[in-house]
């Protein structure tokens, strides 16, 4: 009761400050959270299992923008079967924790305006999913537990609207944004298309120009590195080779002045061995001198 009545002042203090929000103006979170879930609930009573519900949001000046689609399902269906539905694609072998029997699955669609990413602007809408507990009361669409998803299988997927136009030289840089507390920035898997094993809210991004500044002096400042390594490593290369030539001219070289003094002293005879060439001197046999010659001159 507390927590429905805090919702409704919140409710009306920014519906009379409607003519005062601008675009560039933000939403708490949880705040976003609390007024949607009130609203649904308040917008019909014992719903359908297997259906689905599109909630009108235009009652509300606050909420402007934001498109609302409820479907309760059994968990066993969820787990088994998985949900297609508009943008969104949910595979089958999610189990929600804590087991509940019934569970509310929120669709939304939002205007970026709601979000602000530093150093990205967002260029989609903002698409959420969340899963609520459904199985105690069946006057309330939502409970007021928000369940938590394990993904075994495939993770969920976000295919953003085709309409959303991107220059061609900026679609590389395109981003996948988590709008969590902290925000989190992935690769799309396909064109236009996110993924992710959590629910929550995703929109596309692009870099602002001051990002995009930075990443290109950061490919600059990193490919001047590059450069600069290649040359020092040619260099050193280049080097090396001819500090080795000048080492083998040198050894050539006292080679030749060592044969050069050995022809200009006494003749030797050369022999082979194997390839190299080594000086021999000729045996003389050198006469004994004994005592008894001594004793005869």
């Amino acid at each position: 009761m507390r927590r429905r009545l805090g919702v409704i002042i919140w409710v009306v203090l920014v519906s009379l400050r409607s003519t005062a929000i601008q675009a560039n103006k933000t939403i708490p979170a949880e705040s976003l959270d609390d007024a949607i879930i009130d609203h649904v609930n308040n917008f019909t009573r014992q719903p359908r299992t297997g259906a689905i519900y599109n909630v009108s949001l235009g009652s509300i000046p606050s909420l402007g923008g934001v498109e609302v689609s409820v479907l309760k399902l059994r968990s066993s269906t969820f787990w088994s079967r998985g949900v297609d539905f508009g943008y969104f694609h949910v595979p089958p072998r999610i189990i929600a924790r804590p087991y509940v029997k019934r569970l509310a699955i929120l669709f939304e669609q939002l205007q970026s305006q709601y979000y602000q990413v530093p150093g990205y602007q967002l260029v989609a809408p903002v698409l959420g999913i969340s899963v609520y507990d459904a199985s105690t009361s069946n006057n309330s669409f939502i409970g007021s537990q928000k369940l938590n998803l394990s993904t075994m299988g495939n993770p969920i997927s976000f295919r953003f609207p085709s309409s959303v136009q991107i220059n061609h030289t900026d679609y590389g840089s395109i981003r996948c944004i988590s709008l969590g507390k902290s925000f989190e920035i992935t690769n799309m898997t396909s064109p236009n298309v996110c993924s992710s094993r959590e629910q929550g809210r995703f929109s596309l991004g692009v870099p602002t120009s001051r990002n995009n500044h930075r990443k290109e002096g950061n490919e600059g400042f990193w490919g001047w590195w590059v450069v600069r390594i290649a040359s020092v490593s040619v260099v050193l290369v280049i080097l090396g080779f001819l500090l080795l030539s000048i080492h083998r001219l040198m050894a050539r070289k006292r080679i030749k002045e060592m044969e050069k003094r050995s022809d200009q002293g006494v003749p030797l005879d050369t022999f082979y061995i194997g390839r190299s060439k080594m000086p021999s001197a000729s045996m003389i046999r050198t006469h004994p001198m004994t005592v008894e010659n001594e004793y005869i001159s």
